[in-house]
């Protein structure tokens, strides 16, 4: 069918001056009835006042016999020679009359949103799609400017502005926008393209648009965006309520308008995963959060527990393992709603218009910990399928995140405990040093160290101190430390000199790493330092295999670093270590320490040694004191390592508690000295431990002569116990043996050992001496004279 264009023409007077054949078929006027006349006589209404404005609308004429019709009217102004306006071109079709060109065909029927705009910004075509956008029909937006169909609001100025972008650059326009509109109930995604309309002469006469919805394709890519900020954004810590917090902040409010968290109780303990009871479950709080400030929709409080009927939602994720959603209307849903106002009445108000909820259970490495639970009130859309499947995808790398941690947590907990079993809890009362100690275990991801001390009482009232600390953290680092610890406390027991013990100590962690194929000597490494401290000479001797060097504070000066070669950390074995000596006067103070006091990421060493000494340069009031001002300055709040220090105060016996003698190799003359040792012991008030001392002095001595080598020399010491020493030139060591029934000797050494509480001998740098120690009666203990 031949479409004829409907077209007249009207003077500056509005008198009708022409008229076609198209406008004769729309109105059924002849021309000979209207050119000539008003043409107002052809309304059958007044024309709006916005039409006439824009020139272009939809107007109501009365036809030939009477019947009104609405036509969509464009004028277009004839301009005389000086510009005046002269008349107008009028150009009309029906407005319901279908456009009969495919392509006209094609523009209305398009599922997309399509609209056409004059320079101006005035609608001159909308396609069905796009009325039912709008929510009006066509007639209603043609001829209107585009704010006058729209809510004032900024995503609405912003698409004016892009209309008018491309009238001003002639260039096609192509952007998204997330918004709602004036027939829709929810917020929308609009992939948007606006294009110009040319003349044939290439003149810009229109722009028109085409408006994608892309909402699906936008919330797939919003659930893709969070199940990536989820890989980064949870499980930034090893704590299983952070943890718990993050899921939460990662929901609400773009996925949840409330969230919470609620784990089995086994999972904030150190117990073994339990069976999900088959009932009713009962589940702790650890965390939630709301779109509401303050969460009052939560009717369960942080850390609370609470039992779920089994068949409620979060019970049965649980029990069939995989996400459950409950809608508004369902029996289900609306009990888990009314147990909710019956737990928390004050939260009602905050829970109207919940209409959805999904229920996703925690399950990672086949264990299942808890349940995440998500709720929707303003959100229009209900959990859908495609929503369940994100649910369970983020939930399953929350459930890893959370399991990290809580195993973290356990191992932790497992070193810490297998640590504090390992160091001493008490350190044994002597006189050589008092002793002050601290021990800071990480805070950091990586766990438990392996840093250790000790306090190791020698004979001869002398004191072993160690420090050390072994490479790595967990429960490996301690059990090694254990061994470590160990080890030095036995080699001490043989009284070997500081060098001498970190070499037989060092052969022994490279032993300990050979045990296990394929480990690298290092990974089993460590650092330690070992002094020796003798309050009769009043010498400090000291290695170290790669630890820092201790601190010492004299009486009423600063604090100074000891001057000694570390050697190589233990485990790298065959090079030297080197021993270091220096004399102390009573009351020195020496600062012995890991190098998680003072080096960090964050610090630079040298300056928190500095910061160190200063604060043992400080004078307080006791040990235990100068101890937390050490940590309290140099300490970081967060420390990434572990710290032990042990600070020593030097002790010093006095000549009246000393007494020696040179014993000449004749044996006549261990009488004598029995006799000495016998009037030392008076004058001492000790005279209940003569009868034992004039034995032990006199088996000694006579040892001394027959076996030993000159020079000879025989010291009573009187500290916590009383200590025998006799040194003589000869480094062979004595030995228990059982003696025959008809024997004359092998018999003075077994009464020395069952008349003494210890006795033992040690190699020096001119031979050996060997000891015994017996008790001091009941009574008050000595003390070092001031």
């Amino acid at each position: 069918m031949e479409r004829v264009a409907a077209t007249a023409i009207i003077d500056a007077l509005g008198r009708v001056t022409g008229w076609s054949e198209g406008a004769r078929v729309l109105t059924g006027h002849r021309a000979e009835e209207v050119v000539g006349k008003p043409a107002a006589d052809l309304l059958a209404e007044a024309v709006p006042a916005r039409v006439l404005a824009a020139r272009a609308g939809t107007v109501t004429l009365r036809r030939s016999d009477g019947r009104r019709t609405e036509i969509a009217l464009t004028a277009c102004p004839v301009l005389g020679p000086d510009g005046g306006s002269t008349g107008y071109v009028l150009t009309a079709d029906p407005p319901w009359q279908a456009d009969p060109t495919l392509a006209g065909q094609a523009f209305q029927q398009a599922s997309m949103s399509m609209s056409v705009f004059d320079i101006r910004q005035r609608y001159l075509r909308s396609n069905a799609a796009a009325c039912h956008v709008m929510g009006v029909p066509e007639e209603a937006l043609l001829g209107r400017f585009f704010l006058d169909t729209v809510d004032d609001a900024p995503h609405s100025e912003g698409f004016l502005s892009h209309l008018r972008q491309v009238v001003e650059t002639g260039r096609p326009v192509r952007y998204e926008s997330f918004t709602g509109a004036p027939a829709l109930n929810r917020e929308h995604a609009w992939s948007i393209e606006m294009w110009p309309l040319r003349d044939p002469a290439g003149e810009l006469t229109a722009v028109a648009l085409a408006a994608f919805d892309s909402t699906e394709q936008y919330l797939a890519r919003l659930r893709l965006t969070l199940l990536n900020e989820a890989a980064t954004s949870i499980g930034t810590t090893l704590d299983v309520v952070r943890t718990a917090e993050e899921l939460v902040e990662l929901l609400v409010p773009r996925y949840a308008d409330f969230a919470s968290v609620d784990l089995l109780d086994w999972v904030l303990g150190a117990e073994e995963p339990l069976s999900v009871p088959v009932g009713d479950i009962a589940l702790r709080r650890v965390a939630h959060g709301s779109a509401t400030e303050g969460t009052p929709e939560a009717a369960i409080r942080l850390g609370e527990a609470e039992v779920h009927p089994a068949m409620s939602p979060p019970a049965r994720a649980l029990r069939e393992l995989r996400a459950v959603v409950g809608q508004a209307g369902e029996p289900e849903f609306r009990r888990w709603v009314e147990e909710r106002n019956t737990l928390s009445p004050e939260g009602r108000v905050h829970r109207q218009g919940v209409h959805s909820m999904i229920a996703v259970p925690l399950q990672a490495r086949g264990v299942l910990l808890g349940v995440v639970v998500g709720v929707r009130m303003r959100h229009p859309d209900d959990y859908v399928l495609d929503d369940t499947v994100f649910a369970e995808e983020i939930a399953s790398r929350a459930a890893v995140c959370i399991d990290n941690a809580r195993r973290f947590a356990r191992e932790r907990s497992t070193a810490l405990a297998l640590q504090h079993s390992l160091l001493p809890s008490g350190l044994p009362g002597q006189a050589a040093v008092e002793v002050a100690h601290r021990y800071l275990p990480s805070g950091s991801l990586a766990g438990i160290g392996g840093d250790w001390f000790d306090v190791i009482p020698l004979s001869g009232s002398r004191v072993g101190l160690v420090v050390g600390d072994v490479v790595g953290h967990g429960i490996r680092s301690s059990a090694t430390m254990g061994r470590l610890r160990t080890a030095v406390r036995t080699l001490a027991d043989v009284d070997l000199p500081p060098d001498e013990l970190l070499t037989h100590l060092d052969d022994l962690v490279t032993h300990l790493a050979a045990d296990v194929p394929g480990e690298e000597v290092a990974e089993l490494g460590a650092t330690c330092l070992y002094a020796v401290y003798d309050p009769v000479s009043r010498r400090l001797s000291l290695a170290a295999a790669g630890h820092l060097a201790p601190a010492v504070v004299l009486p009423g000066g600063a604090a100074e670093l000891i001057p000694m070669t570390a050697g190589p950390p233990l485990g790298v074995g065959g090079l030297p270590f080197e021993a270091a000596e220096l004399e102390l006067p009573e009351g020195a103070v020496v600062a012995f320490y890991t190098d998680g006091l003072v080096e960090d990421r964050e610090r630079d060493v040298d300056r928190a040694t500095e910061e160190m000494c200063r604060a043992l340069s400080v004078p307080a009031d006791s040990l235990e004191t100068l101890s937390d001002n050490v940590l309290k300055a140099v300490m970081p709040d967060q420390p990434s390592d572990d710290v032990a220090l042990l600070l020593v105060r030097t002790r010093a016996l006095g000549a009246d508690r000393v007494a020696t003698w040179d014993v000449p190799p004749d044996p006549a003359e261990v009488a004598h000295f029995r006799q000495a040792a016998t009037e030392q012991l008076t004058a001492w008030g000790l005279d209940e431990a003569a009868f034992v001392t004039e034995l032990v002095v006199s088996e000694l001595v006579t040892n001394a002569i027959r076996y030993g080598e000159p020079p000879i020399q025989l010291r009573l010491i009187r500290d916590r116990a009383l200590i025998c020493e006799v040194a003589d030139g000869s480094s062979t060591s004595p030995h228990l043996r059982r003696a025959h029934a008809y024997d004359e000797g092998g018999r003075g050494l077994l009464l020395v050992a069952q008349l003494t509480q210890r006795w033992g001998s040690r190699q020096t740098g001119s031979g050996k001496t060997i000891w015994a120690e017996q008790p001091l009666p009941e009574g008050p203990l000595p003390v070092a004279d001031e």
